[in-house]
């Protein structure tokens, strides 16, 4: 492939790394918010300014070449710094601005945000963005401003504080079926709930599998079967009666994250306050003692 004179466009090394990370144009397509053709333009227009191919169209995917592989190594060096640049001018930004917060659903909808209503009061020109999801967004790309997960990361220069510990318990509805299981969906299986419904559910019926634990915990009060589901949103959601475990229920550990270039940024700063501080103050629902 000739090489095109001219300068690098940074734009088409932007959508070089998309593509290669989603594996299609499709996939690139939507993460970035254009159409098909300019994703394929942009990397047409990349090869001919290298004089390589970058990728090795087949109909399954795009597949990265070995010169590809090359500039990718480069390109997301290259993506880190220009978020490094994006963090540091959000240094001088004040309490104004959009600050992006990722949880699960459930602590996300039902804890996270009535408590950060406080927050929107007394700082109205933050916007708050919240995203729940179970994966764990990726803070070092900006996925997301500031985490909450249910698990301390083991990877990644970020700092994380623990919040507090959230005790699971077994709940059903009084009419449903006590002798069978609403569990996790397969993609979950590594988490610690999902390992104890293998090991003490294991040889019992499991009528439905859920990605949510609010997908759970309205399959339990539905009358589907027993769920395991954490104390605090089990019993303010109502409908259900706590039962006996097999075994003693996992406790999970809620855990906030932030990128250290963010944790000092003042809108940033004022989020995680707030979080720490709801945290702090409902200690007791999130981890209370067992029934009688």
């Amino acid at each position: 492939m000739q090489k095109r004179s001219g300068p690098l466009d940074w734009e088409d090394l932007r959508v070089f790394v998309a593509l290669a990370r989603a594996g299609s144009l499709s996939a690139a397509a939507r993460e970035l918010k254009v159409s098909h053709a300019t994703v394929g333009r942009r990397i047409a227009a990349l090869e001919e300014t290298l004089g390589r191919t970058l990728f090795d169209r087949r109909a399954d995917g795009y597949l990265l070449t070995a010169d590809g592989a090359a500039v990718l190594e480069l390109a997301a060096d290259m993506e880190e710094r220009a978020h490094g640049i994006l963090r540091i001018s959000g240094q001088q930004a004040g309490l104004t601005g959009t600050v992006r917060l990722t949880s699960t659903e459930a602590l996300a909808e039902r804890f996270l945000i009535p408590h950060l209503a406080a927050l929107h009061r007394r700082h109205p020109g933050i916007h708050l963005e919240v995203v729940s999801d179970s994966r764990a967004l990726s803070l070092a790309k900006r996925e997301a401003d500031v985490a909450v997960r249910l698990a301390r990361p083991q990877v990644g220069e970020l700092v994380a504080r623990r919040l507090a510990s959230l005790a699971y318990g077994v709940y059903a509805a009084p009419d449903g079926d006590m002798s069978a299981w609403v569990g996790l969906d397969d993609s979950l299986a590594h988490l610690p709930e999902a390992k104890w419904l293998a090991r003490h559910a294991a040889g019992e019926r499991l009528v439905l599998r859920a990605n949510t634990v609010t997908a759970q915990l309205a399959a339990a009060r539905a009358g589907f079967g027993k769920a395991l589901l954490p104390h605090w949103f089990a019993r303010e959601e109502g409908g259900l009666i706590a039962l006996p475990p097999p075994a003693q229920p996992p406790v999970r550990e809620a855990w906030l994250v932030v990128h250290p270039d963010l944790k000092d940024v003042p809108r940033v700063r004022a989020v995680i306050d707030a979080v720490v501080g709801a945290f702090e103050e409902e200690k007791e629902r999130l981890d209370p003692a067992p029934l009688k």
